[in-house]
């Protein structure tokens, strides 16, 4: 395969152990010459054993049983043939990719960069509501998108199938480089999600306001008060680094 090729991932879990995953899911996003990035038949889902009986809280997400997974591969074998496919890929994709790499750690994808759907549809699309995959989906209606396949939610395959539908009109929206710049970063929230100040807009807030929210624990608080501090002409922090071991929100 000759064009550029991201591959969208997704994972479910039966615990937070390092190896705990029990299903993998990935679908492809490919550049055609005309330069516009189409979702194309590349999917599919793999059950993983992830060594020990699962918990009830992730089974009620998933449905996946012990049952299931059984004489299915560990994580260790068979996370890299979906991760390091046999063509060339740019990049790996996922929505909240700091929760797939918990688990798609440098040594198993070869050390390929990642893109954050989810940080990138903050700055594509600041003006919506939401921002988790499935309101994304209902939000937007992508094009495209076929509604069966996207379905159940919460198993691997259709969730990276819907999040493909993201990153492709965010890849026909932004430049590939910006979207791992963003991803690179922590996410850069439109309004403010919590407080006095619940759903204003950044330019809203007082300055001593931003200076206090600027030393939020939550690390995309305290990037988005500084971004908007800096942009007022205060004098830039030292860059705030995002990693895979930060928060959830």
């Amino acid at each position: 395969m000759s064009n550029p090729t991201i591959r969208v991932i997704d994972l479910e879990t039966g615990g937070n152990g390092p190896n705990d995953v029990c299903e993998i899911g990935w679908q492809d996003v490919t550049q055609g010459a005309d330069g516009r990035w189409q979702v194309n038949e590349d999917r599919g889902a793999l059950l993983v054993n992830p060594g020990r009986p699962m918990s009830p809280d992730t089974i009620a997400i998933h449905h996946i049983l012990d049952s299931h997974v059984a004489d299915a591969p560990f994580w260790k074998d068979i996370a890299p043939t979906v991760l390091r496919p046999p063509y060339r890929i740019e990049a790996l994709a996922a929505h909240r990719a700091a929760f797939e790499q918990r688990y798609c750690t440098p040594r198993l994808t070869g050390g390929l960069p990642w893109i954050c759907t989810w940080k990138c549809s903050l700055r594509v699309w600041p003006e919506l509501p939401r921002f988790s995959n499935q309101m994304l989906r209902y939000l937007r209606m992508p094009e495209g998108l076929v509604h069966e396949i996207g379905l159940p939610a919460h198993r691997a395959m259709p969730d990276a199938y819907v999040t493909a539908h993201h990153l492709r009109d965010l890849l026909n929206e932004a430049s590939l480089e910006d979207l791992l710049a963003w991803s690179s970063e922590p996410g850069l929230l439109p309004r403010v999600p919590s407080g006095a100040d619940r759903g204003k807009t950044w330019d809203r807030i007082s300055d001593d306001t931003l200076r206090d929210l600027a030393e939020d624990r939550d690390i995309d608080i305290r990037f988005s008060a500084r971004t908007e501090l800096t942009r007022r002409g205060e004098q830039p922090q030292p860059p705030i680094v995002d990693t895979p071991q930060g928060t959830l929100l």
